[in-house]
């Protein structure tokens, strides 16, 4: 495993290193999505982090990280798109609804 990450990481551009990153660091971004659209596994992405980011920047990240639902596909609570609050007000003609 750990020779194929080195690999992956020599083909990636430093701007898809940084959309890595961002995707990952996002709560809302699963791993299924990166790996769909950088074919990177959980570990590859793990690994990325750990390498590019600072020592607390990524323990904090991986505190939030582990067992959370929204990061895997398969324990979401929704199946596409965005969850979205019930309480959230909808959007109508591209104007904010005034409270």
């Amino acid at each position: 495993m750990y020779s194929r990450s080195v690999s992956i990481l020599m083909i990636l551009s430093p701007r898809d290193i940084n959309r890595v990153i961002e995707m990952a660091w996002e709560d809302r971004t699963s791993f299924d999505t990166i790996k769909l659209q950088f074919g990177l596994v959980e570990k590859e992405v793990i690994t990325i982090m750990r390498r590019e980011m600072k020592p607390g920047s990524f323990r904090l990240w991986r505190k939030r990280v582990q067992g959370r639902g929204t990061k895997h596909n398969k324990l979401r609570g929704f199946v596409e798109g965005r969850h979205k609050c019930s309480r959230q007000r909808t959007i109508t003609n591209n104007k904010i609804s005034k409270r």
